[in-house]
């Protein structure tokens, strides 16, 4: 398994869903394709020119069909695919006489065949990261699941390990390079908006790059130039959640408790606390991680040494 083929691979296969997902499907006139409502199967006998896209369907190909890509479901091969075999969330079988003419992604699954030497076309990839099937299978059912979190004992669970760790990484950050963040904080008093619009444009920008230089770069680039690129991202978004915590414990503290001065410590609990819950809100915690990429993002992209930042 190839970095560029795992990375590419999942990009086609939820934009290729995404697409369906958006988008009336439809079928060639003569294809043959059959379902069983009972299995939530469905079933192409003869489809050469489909691209089969099933979400919360098992998909059997008996004779031919362009592509299959499928979310929450398991694919078997009993014909000819001409294309890739893609499924997230389920399996794919090859059977004995079953030919794959492209590659074979999967996550949350595994791939096998009936034969020894599966009938494959040669310098063709298996891409497989077999972990999460039931979570995957489960979200294609329902995807606004993932805006609406179920509250439950684990859920609180994960976020009082959540506030753990932040207020740790908070408290870490804050000790190590206080000058940074006391002049990211500074920063965005003088003008968050400017900051965070810069951020959004710049978080974009970088995500569409990354994208576009894994897929054209070489291989040993792309690798390169993908683990930079989340590196970068994830220590803008870490950056950015430190700065936000001490911000907003700061501001709380100070707003019910104005003529005490109370401790960094418990400062940085506050904003912790405050983050956490707010990414637990239902529909609310995706904007408010786009948020924190944007912000962190734009203070990297804006940042002054603290000199400048008075001068302002």
């Amino acid at each position: 398994m190839t970095f560029r083929r795992a990375i590419l691979g999942c990009i086609y296969v939820v934009a290729a869903i995404a697409f369906a997902y958006l988008s009336p499907g439809f079928a060639a006139p003569t294809a043959q394709v059959t379902e069983d409502h009972e299995t939530q199967t469905l079933i192409i006998d003869d489809a050469p020119e489909m691209k089969v896209i099933a979400i919360s369907k098992n998909v059997i190909v008996r004779n031919r069909a362009k592509e299959v890509l499928v979310w929450g479901g398991n694919v078997t091969i009993e014909g000819n695919v001409e294309g890739d075999v893609a499924t997230i969330g389920g399996s794919v079988f090859q059977k004995e006489n079953g030919y794959i003419g492209g590659d074979v992604i999967v996550f949350g699954g595994t791939y096998s065949s009936e034969s020894n030497r599966p009938l494959r076309a040669e310098g063709k990839d298996t891409v497989m990261f077999g972990m999460f099937e039931e979570e995957l299978r489960s979200f294609a059912k329902d995807p606004s699941q993932i805006l609406r979190p179920e509250f439950n004992s684990s859920f609180l669970v994960q976020r009082l390990l959540a506030v753990i760790f932040w207020f740790l990484v908070t408290m870490g950050a804050a000790t190590i390079t206080p000058g940074a963040v006391g002049r990211s904080i500074a920063g965005l008093k003088l003008s968050a908006l400017k900051i965070a619009a810069l951020g959004a444009g710049g978080f974009i920008a970088g995500c569409l790059l990354l994208i576009v230089g894994i897929g054209f770069l070489p291989e040993y680039l792309s690798a390169v130039v993908g683990v930079m690129g989340f590196a970068l991202l994830m220590l803008a978004y870490g950056f950015a959640r430190v700065v936000i915590h001490v911000a907003i414990g700061k501001f709380v503290l100070e707003y019910l408790f104005p003529e005490r001065r109370l401790s960094e410590s418990l400062a940085v609990l506050t904003g912790v606390f405050v983050s956490v819950a707010v990414l637990s809100f239902p529909y609310v915690w995706p904007i408010a991680v786009f948020g924190f990429f944007s912000i962190g993002t734009g203070l990297v992209l804006s940042a002054r040494t603290a000199r400048s930042w008075k001068a302002s």
